[in-house]
């Protein structure tokens, strides 16, 4: 437990440039043999591409890293449960094993919303391990959340008095 909490630690790391960045903060490591193999984060609003969410980065970069689509003795630690999209790499690149932080009621595919990592119709399954520092992942997400409502009713009151001025004028 304490290694899936060191490497969940570098996710988080990544998913904090992602805030930086103003995207979703997520996270991912892939880890073969105990070492980092591939770290990204979210890049959608970056590249204004769905398909850029940090695990199919860090799983694109670690195919790329050892050679083969095959990551069979990998894990993956990500901020957040994965999405359907991102499970499906999963369990198409053959991840034996996956850690996330944050549950996703909403689209969480990894045991919340349905359970495709596990799901023995499929060729391959990845174990899951969950809730691994669950409130750090859980209050990246939230602060980010909360500043961008916080941004908007600020920037919907900005214009309320823009518009409230030219009126008086």
């Amino acid at each position: 437990m304490k290694r899936d909490e060191d490497f969940m630690k570098v996710a988080i790391e990544e998913a904090k440039k992602a805030a930086k960045l103003g995207e979703v903060p997520i996270g991912a490591v892939i880890v073969l043999d105990g070492e980092i193999i591939a770290k990204a984060h979210n890049l959608r609003e970056s590249t204004q591409s769905a398909v850029t969410h940090a695990e199919l980065l860090a799983i694109d970069k670690a195919c790329r890293k050892m050679g083969t689509w095959r990551l069979e003795k990998a894990i993956l630690y990500v901020t957040l449960e994965p999405c359907p999209m991102c499970s499906g790499a999963i369990i198409l690149s053959r991840i034996e094993r996956v850690v996330f932080g944050a549950f996703d009621p909403k689209a969480g595919c990894a045991g919340t919303f349905m359970n495709l990592l596990e799901d023995k119709r499929f060729n391959h399954q990845s174990e899951v391990i969950s809730g691994v520092l669950k409130e750090e992942c859980s209050e990246l997400l939230s602060t980010f959340f909360k500043n961008i409502r916080e941004e908007k009713k600020q920037r919907k009151k900005a214009n309320l008095v823009k518009n409230s001025t030219n009126d008086n004028e």
